[in-house]
């Protein structure tokens, strides 16, 4: 997920969704169904010319909600019978994006060029991102009440993609439905495995009518993935405990074991403190009670913000009593990251997981690559 500060928009969601003149649900049986191989929150059918994207449950805690559009080529006309709210023209020429991860995604396609608006350019990471907004080809429109409606009236995107934590943002709604703006939500960051994270490139595949390439490169990260995962898994003979995260305040959110960092820690040969659970949102547990599990971690990931060991103890002094801390086997997903703050990880990481991988074994099992330099991650001293 980006390290930008998330939105929702659930009317937009309402309003833009798939609704006949007489404002029923419309049913479509499709003539080709795209295969999904591992992503749970989307799906890709061919119908007639056009495609039905559908988004499903975007958002965490959502249940049996869905969005659907119509991806038509430019040219051709509108599906009878659909309100064009719900019809997005494609290959897309301008979009505005509101995650980093999804600009990465875009990148990958070399479709750099199409992005006219972020928020917050500076998390940005990709230079050719960067070089597009230092030319002023890339505006930044803010965020939520910050939001500069003028400047994205200006842009005319295509599409705003946006992703959302719950619908604690509906009231952001009319600020946007007034611009008439089509707004999609994208939902990777709540897949569950890491490959499905990835295999929202078919999503833009789509939109920029590159679904070949799309599927290619899909294929080629999946290809390295499950190749590392079972070399790994062939050559353990142990499974490290796993730390994750840092407590804000005197709450820690905890990732479920359910989620795609989980998953990483698994495939990597590790086994996470909190594999058994299950949840559908991040579970605020109590300082203390972590504290009392982490004493059994072998290595702590995934530190938040700290860049060094002073770091962690001006949070909470205790937890330099935790063994893993004291063993030194702390390791943050923040080494490539830009004075300005924009974090790889989150970016080119959704599209390469293999790497996020490949770093993560090589901590817990230095055995198995010896001499490997990692990628995403540092130790911290």
């Amino acid at each position: 997920m980006s390290l930008l500060k998330p939105i929702l928009i659930l009317a937009i969601y309402i309003s833009s969704g798939c609704v006949n003149r007489d404002n029923k649900t419309v049913e479509i049986t499709s003539d080709s169904q795209n295969e999904i191989l591992k992503a749970e929150r989307f799906t890709l059918a061919r119908k007639d010319g056009y495609i039905r994207l559908k988004i499903i449950n975007p958002w965490q805690g959502a249940t049996d909600l869905n969005q659907t559009y119509f991806l038509v080529k430019r040219g051709e006309k509108i599906p009878s019978g659909y309100d064009s709210s719900s019809v997005v023209f494609v290959p897309l020429k301008k979009i505005i994006c509101m995650s980093t991860t999804h600009a990465a995604m875009i990148s990958a396609l070399g479709e750099e060029n199409s992005v006219r608006g972020m928020s917050g350019t500076g998390f940005l990471y990709d230079k050719k991102l960067i070089e597009n907004t230092k030319k002023g080809l890339i505006a930044d429109v803010g965020y939520e009440a910050n939001l500069n409606k003028e400047l994205i009236l200006k842009v005319a995107p295509d599409v705003i993609m946006i992703y959302g934590i719950g619908s604690e943002s509906a009231g952001y709604l009319g600020k946007i439905k007034e611009l008439g703006v089509t707004v999609i939500l994208n939902a990777d960051y709540l897949e569950t495995d890491p490959l499905g994270k990835t295999e929202w490139i078919k999503v833009f595949g789509a939109l920029y009518c590159k679904d070949e390439m799309a599927d290619s490169i899909y294929n080629a990260e999946a290809e390295n993935y499950n190749k590392l995962k079972k070399f790994i898994a062939r050559k353990i003979n142990n499974r490290p405990k796993v730390l994750l995260g840092l407590p804000f305040k005197d709450t820690w959110y905890i990732s479920p074991g359910n989620s795609f960092i989980s998953k990483l820690i698994s495939d990597a040969g590790g086994e996470y403190l909190w594999q058994e659970s299950e949840s559908a949102v991040s579970m605020p547990v109590g300082i203390e009670n972590v504290y009392l599990r982490a004493l059994k971690a072998d290595f702590w990931l995934n530190i938040g913000s700290a860049k060094s060991k002073n770091d962690i103890s001006a949070i909470d002094p205790r937890l330099n009593e935790l063994p893993c801390f004291k063993q030194g086997n702390l390791y943050n997903n923040n080494y490539r990251i830009n004075p300005e703050g924009g974090n790889d990880y989150w970016e080119s990481g959704t599209v390469s997981p293999h790497l996020i991988l490949k770093d993560i074994a090589s901590i817990i099992h230095p055995e198995l690559f010896s001499g490997n330099e990692l990628f995403y991650y540092q130790k911290l001293n």
